[in-house]
């Protein structure tokens, strides 16, 4: 697939990097520590397009024809 539409694709969701106080939000949402969200790695061909780094946390909303809208988040590591 060509850089840049791998994002464009139907099967791919939306991912976007989180704001510092949305994450703060979150943690406090769940009282979980940022450790202990789910892991994507660096290499993922969809973090290097939107260029998140190590340290981030990145939101998903997938499409679901159960749910409508289902959001999960992922901590951008090595």
């Amino acid at each position: 697939m060509k850089k840049g539409k791998i994002l464009e694709h139907e099967l791919v969701p939306k991912h976007e990097v989180m704001e510092e106080s949305e994450v703060k939000e979150l943690l406090d949402t769940y009282k979980i520590k940022k450790e202990q969200i789910p892991k994507i790695k660096i290499s993922d061909a969809v973090i290097k397009e939107i260029k998140a780094e190590v340290g981030d946390v990145v939101k998903i909303t997938r499409q679901s024809r159960i749910a409508g809208k289902y959001i999960s988040y992922r901590l951008v590591t090595e």
